[in-house]
């Protein structure tokens, strides 16, 4: 197929329409795939962060009394708080009246004008840190207390007090800091005991792990999307040649198809023309070579028409163009028929034709009555051409699973295993000089073949050279009309 530049173009066409479209499909799914991944991992994040603010904002409330103002007991929930402290002022919102052994360590950054910052580590009566179970004591996330005014009174996590948007009222936010990371950040707003408004919450988490594993699944998409590409590529190629094989295959047939039509018409055509041109140089021309003549181009013209029925009726019946009058057929009476007309061609050749009919109730089918005796008949005749002298024929019928099975089985030169697969193909001939002598054109099994299959049926050949051949052909049998009584 390759050799030939129509097909080799094809093929190629196919394979880069396939990949094509396999490219776009495999893009469109890879961007799924990708918009799926991240937006589970986002809807997981947002309910993490909220979870985590969800049970912050409920501890804090059992703490705070007053609005604006920190409680001790604050610094037992988030350990790690940094507030502000104003100068020559007292710490802003933080009251540390009575509680004990606390220790104030200064930072040396200023903030502000007015402010600066101030941890403070929390330790219990045995001077020891207290344990923090919180999840969001990690590096992840990031907590801001704002008062009613919006100014920030405490946070933790981080020193850079401008990292935070101070935009109010949007419950999400997503940002990014200096060094590039971005967050996400979720507000509620605080209550104290008493229900009055203490201020916000914002509770922000880096979404540095969020990104990294969606940049892995990037790379992953962008590597495997040229590779996935070239193995389609290579399996498109692959598949774009098996998908062509039936059409190269019925390409080669039509081929052969016209030459060996163009051949058979011709040799029936030569034979008439030197017939006609040898007559036409004898002169005078007597009355009995005038009959011979045209005895001659008679069974030429016989020869010719008959091998254009034979090509027309093939062509329409591959068309479904012939409308075939369906009856019900008995196949007992089929056999019968053909079996004396046969006996009268084998007389001279030593031939014996015999019946086996193993079914004593007479067998029907539904059928197009002529075009089933044909079918019969090829069978027979092929059987008779290819069986030398003194050799066997047998016409056998049957039923069996609810079909009609028959059977022409004869003791011929047989045919060879690697041809089997051919006989039923048009102008196919297994020894074509011995069908030519027999005026045979190579179209009978093809018309058996085709016959059948328009009456839904099978045909099997078994065969060993020199031992013969049995063809079997099988139909199905009208349920109702199985055991009609036979006339």
């Amino acid at each position: 197929m390759n050799q030939n530049s129509l097909f080799k173009r094809t093929k190629l066409r196919l394979t880069c329409y396939y990949a094509g479209v396999m490219g776009v499909i495999l893009s469109i799914c890879g961007l799924g795939v990708y918009e799926a991944i991240a937006h589970a991992h986002w809807i997981t994040l947002d309910r993490e962060i909220e979870s985590v603010a969800g049970a912050l904002h409920d501890s804090l409330e059992t703490v705070l009394q007053q609005p604006g103002q920190l409680e001790p007991d604050v610094l037992r929930i988030i350990p790690d708080l940094c507030f502000l402290k104003a100068k020559k002022s007292n710490y802003i919102g933080l009251n540390l009246v009575n509680y004990p052994n606390n220790k104030l360590k200064k930072n040396s950054p200023s903030f502000s004008p007015n402010f600066e910052l101030n941890c403070l580590p929390i330790i219990d009566e045995n001077g020891q840190n207290f344990h923090r179970l919180a999840p969001y004591h990690n590096n992840s996330y990031l907590i801001r207390l704002l008062n009613n005014l919006g100014d920030l009174v405490a946070f933790t996590g981080t020193h850079n007090l401008d990292l935070f948007p101070h935009s109010q009222g949007e419950i999400w936010q997503t940002f990014t800091d200096k060094s590039g990371i971005r967050y996400r950040q979720y507000s509620l707003i605080l209550h104290t005991r008493n229900q009055q408004n203490w201020g916000t919450l914002q509770l922000g988490r880096s979404l540095q792990d969020f990104d990294q594993y969606m940049t892995i699944v990037t790379l992953i998409l962008v590597i495997g999307l040229p590779l996935a590409l070239i193995l389609v590529g290579f399996a498109s190629w692959k598949l774009a040649g098996i998908a062509m094989q039936p059409i190269y295959y019925s390409y080669q047939q039509i081929q052969q198809f016209t030459a060996d039509a163009a051949h058979e018409l011709r040799t029936p055509l030569a034979a008439i023309q030197a017939t006609v041109e040898s007559r036409i140089k004898l002169e005078p021309l007597t009355e009995t070579e005038a009959k011979e003549t045209l005895k001659i181009v008679d069974r030429q013209n016989h020869r010719l028409s008959q091998l254009v029925k034979d090509l027309l009726l093939l062509s329409r019946m591959d068309q479904d163009a012939i409308p075939l009058s369906k009856k019900l057929c008995c196949l007992n009476d089929l056999i019968s028929d053909l079996q004396e007309e046969i006996a009268v061609m084998v007389l001279n050749s030593e031939l014996f034709v015999t019946t086996d009919i193993r079914e004593k109730q007479p067998i029907y089918i539904l059928g197009n009555e002529e075009q089933l005796y044909r079918v019969i008949f090829n069978l027979a005749i092929n059987s008779i051409q290819y069986t030398p002298p003194g050799g066997q024929i047998i016409l056998g019928l049957d039923s069996s699973h609810q079909q009609a099975i028959i059977q022409v089985k004869d003791t011929g030169i047989g045919i060879p295993l690697n041809e089997q697969s051919r006989i039923f193909d048009r102008f196919y001939r297994v020894h074509s000089d011995r069908s030519r002598k027999t005026g045979g054109s190579g179209l009978g099994l093809a018309i058996v073949k085709a016959i059948i299959q328009a009456h839904r049926g099978s045909i099997e050949v078994e065969s060993q050279p020199g031992k013969g051949s049995t063809f079997t052909v099988r139909f199905p049998l009208k349920p109702t009309a199985t055991f009609m009584p036979y006339s």
